[in-house]
């Protein structure tokens, strides 16, 4: 099956496109979450919608798994490749297809990466909202797979809050369209469905997004306090005043040693470092800057600084949003988490993660979104040292059962992954996984869209024979006949 299916690839691509050769396949066995590796059967590099759409149709036709690619930024194993199946890589689908200034929106191939749909913008006063750390590398595909939101997400909202229409391939091969290019949408929001989906649909290979104008004014305070706790909660403190920051982010010491190495950005020693920042008009910039440097003052800090210009602020963002990788310099392996717990109970959380550090004898570095108390604490360990990568997996189980305690998640932004999967039935209810389950096989009843991530696989996947059975004799998508989705 091998050879031949390599055979149907190389009559789409040709062969500086088309990669079966270990030396090319290695930077393709892991992304992110780089515990984990799995070598594909091949990796090939589409430049049009239609050779994606001719590939996810070869793969169905002959019941080979796929993953679709991006930057491989994914921290939950989510884009790393089924063993003997294909990566789809799309960085080659960059282009910024159209930007509509007057109707603010901005339509992408799934390879375009997050920050240059800003740089485009830019002339128009406009950008787009979400901004995860990686967002100078990620791509719009992947931000889409995982519904990636970023330090600013409090007040935008996640990427599922900025996209308005998709042009898609169904794992089946079936080509549809979902939304458009209005925030008014009619009937169930498939578009909502699709983001966060991690992949487990198909792939989308034209991107509608929404763009915001630019901020008139912004106001960023960076205050200095003894011990995560107090930084959590001022935290709560400045939500409870009734304030809508655009962003609110901690960094405990470990981070703020590590940032400072790399980035030089200036920040305070201290244990733990919150940012705020308030952005909009300059009149309700100004007046909620008065709110939050009374709240910020009776919460205790041991230092308070404002950025006085531009260039403070932008070294202030690049430290927080630089600390990722930034922690590499204080330990050659470690592992990310992502879970969430209610902000009213962020310090609480961030007691007990350092409690839990102890326990397990392994330093934390934290670096987090706190205003939607999403946790980004990250387990340093040394692979080399038998049993410490099994030991920081502990670790991280333990805070993502202490997320789900408190009443939060295991994810915010990460996703599932490979990395979660095992914890989703500490979070829902069988019932609740059933019904995951069965919109999956609704889809994609071969379970060959990136199989194996988020839900387990069940046995043997149906055979290609059962999954065309199921479209009926007219040949038509389950989905399409129930009038869900209309191919194009």
């Amino acid at each position: 099956m091998s050879e031949r299916f390599l055979g149907v690839l190389s009559a789409i691509y040709p062969d500086s496109r088309l990669l079966r050769h270990a030396a090319q396949l290695l930077p393709y066995e892991s992304d992110a979450l780089t515990a984990y590796r799995a070598r594909p059967l091949a990796v090939v590099l589409p430049e049009s919608a239609d050779e994606v759409i001719a590939t996810v149709r070869a793969c169905h036709r002959h019941g080979v798994p796929f993953v679709a690619r991006g930057s491989g930024t994914s921290l939950s194993g989510g884009s790393m490749p089924i063993e003997d199946g294909v990566v789809i890589a799309l960085n080659r689908l960059d282009r910024i297809l159209e930007l509509d200034a007057v109707e603010r929106v901005a339509v992408v191939e799934p390879g375009v990466v997050n920050l240059k749909v800003s740089e485009a913008a830019a002339p128009h006063g406009l950008y787009y909202a979400p901004d995860p750390s990686s967002q100078s590398v990620c791509t719009i595909g992947g931000n889409i797979a995982f519904n990636s939101g970023g330090a600013h997400c409090l007040r935008y909202g996640m990427t599922s809050n900025h996209v308005l229409g998709l042009r898609l391939v169904l794992a089946d091969g079936t080509v549809t369209a979902l939304g458009g290019r209005s925030l008014e949408g009619v009937g169930p929001d498939l578009v909502g469905l699709f983001v966060g989906s991690e992949g487990l649909f198909g792939v989308a290979f034209e991107i509608t997004l929404r763009l915001l104008p630019r901020p008139e004014s912004w106001f960023t305070l960076l205050a200095a306090y003894d011990s995560l706790e107090a930084a959590g909660n001022a935290v709560a403190s400045v939500i409870a005043s009734g304030l809508l920051p655009a962003a609110m982010e901690i960094m405990d010491r470990l981070a703020i040693r590590a940032a400072e190495a790399a980035v030089h950005a200036g920040y305070p020693p201290c244990a733990a470092l919150l940012i705020v920042e308030l952005e909009g008009e300059a009149l309700e910039v100004a007046a909620e800057a008065e709110v939050l440097e009374a709240v910020i003052a009776a919460s205790g800090p041991a230092e308070t600084r404002i950025a006085g210009d531009a260039d403070e602020r932008e070294r202030i963002w690049k430290g927080r949003k630089g600390a990722f990788s930034a922690v590499g310099r204080l330990s050659p392996d470690y592992v990310v988490q992502d879970g969430v717990v209610p902000r009213a109970r962020l310090g609480e959380a961030l007691a007990e993660v350092e409690r839990l550090s102890r326990q397990a004898g392994l330093a934390v570095a934290n670096v987090f979104h706190a205003g939607d108390g999403n946790l980004h604490p990250l387990i340093l360990y040394d692979g080399r040292r038998a049993g410490e990568l099994e030991r920081a997996e502990a670790l991280a189980a333990e805070i993502l059962r202490l997320c789900v305690r408190l009443g939060g998640s295991i994810t915010g932004e990460h996703g599932v992954g490979l990395e979660k999967r095992a914890y989703l039935p500490e979070m829902y209810a069988a019932e609740d996984l059933d019904a995951m389950r069965r919109i999956r096989l609704a889809f994609d009843p071969l379970e060959i869209a990136n199989r194996g991530k988020m839900i387990a696989v069940e046995g043997e996947a149906p055979t290609a024979q059962t999954a065309h059975g199921m479209h009926g004799s007219r040949g038509q998508h389950p989905l399409e006949r129930a009038g869900v989705i209309q191919r194009e």
